[in-house]
């Protein structure tokens, strides 16, 4: 790393360390200007072929990120219908404990019945030495028809449900297969993709790399210079609250640490699970996947943004970083990257969420 970056990332820790104190916009964050490119070689590929490379290398890691996310959304999918199912099979296990019971009640009870003789109440009371008596008896053995009847419509029911938990299992179980294929055709989608983009970036010389390197830097800054210009900070004064702040420290903590799809840490992350951990560690749990994110936490207007908020990218919210102030985010790029600060608008913004709104 030149002596550029360190100082870019010495001064973006530095940033980020004091939003975490202060929770409250200062100096907006800003790439420094990109260094012209170095004249190629003349075998070297030229600007506009590299500036090719950096847009397929864009659509592959992209494309592989809306893989990942539905690799995530597959897992906690299965995580979800798993428990579902532990739960159905003791409810199962519990009514196939009170069937047997309840039969057993009602055997008991018919047999009594079929004790008392079957004969007709006018018969008994003709042979009977105490009418009284007789007459209480049968109002005991109303009651025990009832209670028969009772317990029969109670088997019913108890069997009744055991057949709909016995649907909704196999109902569970049919998801579970469905999430492991799609679990499967993401996990080969994303190696595909990841492998297409190391291919490329392989067949590149040393010094082609470091200009395709200074290429998207300059895209970066381009695109943060011109969200920084439109004024949008003028506008974003909110200060973080307790657990954005605690969210932030969380992951300011993870900066450096490597890419990787379905991580969700503590070695390893992928942009969306440093985000659910940061704020997990906060107290509050959130969807994992970006994508659920942008559609079950509360939407903020960008004016209204405050450091701990998650920025969601792209049409596709294929993309999350966690807000951390003075147009600043920290988040996890793509394979090969490493968790890292980066400008706001240094990618296209879909919208804002507040996980504690």
């Amino acid at each position: 790393m030149g002596s550029g970056k360190r100082g870019l990332v010495t001064a973006a820790v530095t940033v980020v360390c004091a939003v975490t104190v202060l929770g409250a916009p200062g100096a907006a964050f800003a790439a420094p200007t990109p260094t012209p490119s170095a004249s190629p070689s003349p075998s070297a590929a030229s600007n506009s072929d590299l500036e090719a490379v950096r847009k397929k290398l864009e659509r592959l890691y992209h494309s592989a990120a809306v893989a990942t996310d539905a690799y995530n959304a597959a897992e906690e999918a299965a995580d979800e219908q798993s428990a579902q199912i532990v739960a159905l099979a003791k409810k199962i296990v519990e009514g196939q404990e009170k069937l047997a019971d309840l039969k057993k009640r009602a055997g008991a009870a018919a047999a009594a019945q079929y004790r008392s003789g079957g004969l007709p109440d006018e018969a008994h009371l003709l042979l009977s030495d105490d009418p009284e008596a007789f007459l209480d008896g049968t109002g005991r053995v109303l009651q025990g028809q009832r209670a028969t009847k009772g317990l029969l419509a109670e088997m019913t029911r108890t069997q009744q449900d055991l057949e709909q938990y016995a649907k909704d299992a196999s109902a569970q179980w049919r998801k579970l297969e469905d999430g492991r294929k799609a679990k499967a055709a993401a996990k080969k989608k994303i190696k595909k993709e990841i492998a297409a983009a190391e291919k490329l970036e392989s067949q590149l010389e040393e010094e082609e790399k470091e200009r395709l390197a200074k290429l998207e830097a300059e895209a970066a800054h381009k695109a943060q210079t011109a969200w920084l210009d439109s004024g949008i900070l003028k506008d974003i004064k909110g200060e973080a609250s307790e657990k954005g702040r605690k969210a932030i420290e969380y992951a300011t903590a993870q900066l450096g640490k490597p890419y990787e799809w379905g991580a969700e840490g503590p070695k390893t992350y992928d942009c969306s699970g440093l985000t659910s951990e940061a704020w997990a560690s906060a107290g509050s749990g959130i969807p994992r996947t970006s994508q659920e994110q942008w559609k079950q936490l509360k939407r903020i207007d960008i004016e209204d943004m405050r450091p701990g908020d998650l920025i969601i990218y792209n049409d596709d919210a294929s993309h999350v970083a966690l807000y951390v102030g003075d147009g600043a985010i920290i988040h996890a790029p793509r394979p090969g990257r490493t968790v890292t600060v980066a400008g706001a608008g240094s990618m296209p913004i879909l919208g804002v969420v507040r996980p504690d709104a």
